[in-house]
């Protein structure tokens, strides 16, 4: 029973998930600092005065339950974007790299598909000639012509 387990954790995909999601959680924290310390007080100051943010009361003065914050809203997206650009450089580009010297391609353009024409399912793949959802016959490819 154990002997299984220690073969799926030894894989080497689920290594480098692993190391992948410690390293995004790592930057996670660094990314969430700046957007809290740089980017937020860059957008309050942009509304001016003793503002509390970039953003409108709703209800009660100093009710922050009512407090329409878009500048938190601006800053949550700008530390999305950053963190996934983050994920993809660091983490995503390495491993396609790494992936495509052992010949395995990953996080490539999906395969030419077409509509059965009887179900309507249009993943089924170009090259196939029955449908995997209903089982009928695909009409053959047209032919290229050479020119």
């Amino acid at each position: 029973m154990f002997k299984g387990f220690k073969n799926f954790l030894m894989r080497g995909d689920v290594i480098v998930v692993a190391v992948g999601l410690i390293v995004a959680l790592a930057f996670s924290t660094l990314i969430k600092s700046f957007t809290d310390s740089v980017i937020n007080p860059i957008i309050a100051r942009a509304q001016g005065g003793k503002s509390a943010g970039l953003g409108w009361q709703l209800g009660q003065a100093g009710n922050k339950t009512t407090y329409l914050d878009v500048g938190s809203f601006i800053s949550a997206l700008i530390y999305f974007i950053i963190f996934m650009a983050v994920v993809y450089f660091l983490i995503v580009v390495p491993y396609k790299a790494v992936q495509a010297r052992r010949g395995i391609t990953v996080f490539g353009d999906p395969t030419p598909a077409k509509t059965c024409p009887a179900c309507l399912s249009g993943d089924i793949p170009e090259a196939a000639a029955k449908c995997r959802y209903c089982g009928t016959d695909q009409p053959a490819r047209p032919e290229r012509a050479a020119g």
